[in-house]
């Protein structure tokens, strides 16, 4: 068997914990002795022993002269669990086949370089593409200090998000919801402006399949218009987040009332300051954030540039005159946002597509 069969089975995993664990990262482990394995784990949340610590316990004893398989670089740094080399180190494993090296910097190639001063013999980079792209909202999060985001949509084939007179359900399939409720298992927080609310008075829960969480539900609000009698507001399934610029003192305390949380940003030019909300996210730990519009909502995070990836979901239907994204100062075909398409699918008659920088 060769190091790319094994690693596959550790970010298997690993996939199998995507969205649970933030803010840290999902991590799969394989410990292989004699062309066998003998122990698997992944991280299971965090605060819970890291994916490495987990299968190295399960081994026990047997783990002297392995190979052990992981897909992200083993830590070197005390956080909410021991570092995952001294355990490495301590089991006396013979080598050791990671897949990519960490971006926090406290960890960076410093977790592989210990490994090899321990006489450990270490191999990076196997399916490397793979477990970056599988953890890319940690590697946003940790290095450009705000969550990752991707902006979430459907349309008809003629671009419009709703009807002139805003009624959109439903644009997309029911296979197409589907999925849309699995980007949802993977964000840590959803988001959408007030508007949404006052129209839809949605749950912005995960109801497709069993799932172990909701993802927190984040309001843009900046006049502090949401109905006290909301999903959002009385459900309790999940946390939910208003981002504010009103200073309603009586409003807030009865939000508050309600386990809500309200935050405050600055409000110009029309809308809260879309850098001081992802700031507040980043420190509340939001590391994904999925941003499911409206028109407005989106238009304000395209214009900005603060988007990492789309989803859009463009159903086979013309509705022609309807509500569209909105001017994004493009005046030129060359000045559009260029996208690369990275993953494309049907949802029944749906073409789904998934589009990065």
């Amino acid at each position: 068997m060769t190091d790319e069969h094994f690693m596959e089975i550790a970010l298997q995993l690993a996939r199998e914990r995507k969205g649970l664990t933030h803010p840290n990262p999902t991590v799969g482990c394989v410990i292989v002795k004699d062309g066998k394995i003998i122990a698997q784990a992944n991280h299971e949340k965090a605060g819970k022993p890291h994916a490495e610590a987990k299968a190295l316990e399960i081994a026990g004893k047997e783990a002297e002269g392995s190979t052990l398989y992981v897909t992200l670089e083993p830590c070197t740094h005390w956080g909410r669990t021991p570092p995952c080399t001294d355990a490495i180190i301590k089991a006396k494993v013979k080598r050791v086949v990671i897949a990519t090296l960490d971006p926090n910097p406290l960890v960076s190639g410093k977790g592989a370089e210990k490994l090899r001063q321990a006489g450990i013999e270490v191999r990076v980079g196997v399916l490397e593409d793979q477990a970056k792209r599988l953890n890319e909202d940690f590697f946003t999060y940790i290095t450009k200090k705000r969550p990752y985001i991707t902006l979430k949509f459907a349309q008809s084939i003629d671009g419009s998000l709703a009807t002139k007179s805003f009624h959109s359900k439903w644009i997309s399939s029911e296979e197409s919801r589907k999925h849309a409720h699995r980007l949802r298992s993977e964000a840590t927080a959803i988001l959408v402006g007030i508007n949404t609310v006052l129209r839809d008075d949605p749950r912005l829960t995960v109801r497709a399949f069993e799932w172990e969480r909701n993802p927190h539900r984040i309001v843009l609000d900046p006049k502090l218009k949401i109905p006290m009698d909301c999903h959002l507001v009385k459900d309790k399934e999940a946390k939910t987040i208003v981002i504010t610029a009103s200073e309603n003192k009586e409003k807030i305390k009865a939000l508050e009332d309600e386990g809500v949380e309200v935050l405050l940003a600055e409000y110009q030019e029309g809308m809260l300051n879309l850098r001081e909300v992802l700031r507040e996210l980043y420190f509340k730990e939001v590391m994904h954030l999925l941003v499911e519009g409206g028109a407005r909502t989106l238009t304000g995070f395209l214009k900005e540039g603060f988007y990492d990836k789309l989803c859009v979901f463009v159903a086979p239907m013309v509705i022609g005159e309807g509500v569209r994204i909105g001017d994004l100062g493009v005046r030129k075909v060359e000045e559009g946002i260029k996208l690369r398409l990275r993953d494309v699918r049907l949802f029944q008659e749906d073409v789904f597509m998934e589009l990065i920088q």
